[in-house]
């Protein structure tokens, strides 16, 4: 266990010291009043500004939190039968992921404000948009599981009267799954930043009308507070994938089992 620590110390040291020097600078170039505070505030300011509003942050980060994992787990649930669909038939294939791609390319800050008109300002606008933000890279990843599978393993199989789910069970999903954790690690952060998007235009509680009103103030200490949160939910949510990847393939992590 000792080992594993230090071995998981020494492989995110270069990272801990990146951090630290970062701010580091940043409380220097405060401190020396480089920058205007209103500007840029240190971050002993924003740890203040964290600490002060902790209560208000964690009321507002419950409802983006809920935002987030209702439209990740239906964004998952799409992009896995759609993945399935269009590795069963090819014409579906090749009538959709063109459709899949354009659907990329229209910016999310474009899309939130029709949702908002079309359903209003609860909660359903906002999951649509996580949702949306989220199935694309777990169909693809999947998909690309699904057509790089081991054309032998698929023949050996049929060579023993396996069908179409037998092979999908014993060789396509489980050649997937790197493939799906990937995705899965991009949509868990595309779907908190999703959610606190579609909170800017509209919306009663969240991160994103948290930080609209504290941008109004002219607070940018609490608006780099809540930048930080963001970004510790969303590595606290990718730290969960990669604890469940390690539970469905430890195979794929042996050397750290052995350390």
């Amino acid at each position: 266990m000792t080992k594993k620590l230090l071995n998981t110390i020494r492989t995110n040291s270069p990272a801990i010291i990146a951090i630290l020097l970062i701010l580091a600078v940043w409380q220097g170039v405060c401190s020396a009043g480089l920058v205007p505070n209103f500007m840029l505030p240190s971050p002993v300011d924003v740890v203040k500004a964290f600490v002060g509003d902790f209560g208000l942050l964690m009321e507002h980060s419950a409802v983006t939190m809920q935002e987030a994992i209702y439209g990740l787990a239906i964004g998952v649930g799409l992009g896995l039968v759609i993945a399935v669909l269009m590795d069963m038939f090819d014409i579906l294939y090749r009538a959709s992921y063109p459709i899949l791609v354009i659907t990329q390319t229209i910016p999310t800050i474009a899309i939130a404000p029709l949702l908002v008109l079309w359903f209003g300002y609860e909660m359903a606008p906002k999951i649509i948009l996580v949702v949306l933000a989220t199935f694309f890279p777990l169909s693809v990843g999947l998909l690309d599981g699904f057509r790089s599978v081991d054309k032998d393993e698929v023949d050996l199989l049929r060579s023993m009267g396996a069908g179409k789910i037998k092979l999908f069970r014993y060789v396509k999903f489980p050649s997937a799954l790197p493939n799906f954790f990937s995705g899965l690690k991009i949509a868990v952060s595309y779907a908190v930043v999703a959610a606190v998007i579609s909170e800017w235009l509209g919306g009663f509680m969240g991160l994103g009308v948290y930080m609209t009103k504290v941008k109004k103030a002219y607070a940018f200490d609490k608006m780099f507070a809540v930048i930080i949160l963001i970004s510790l939910v969303s590595l606290l949510l990718i730290f969960l994938v990669n604890f469940l990847e390690k539970k469905c393939m430890p195979y794929r992590h042996l050397d750290e089992y052995e350390s």
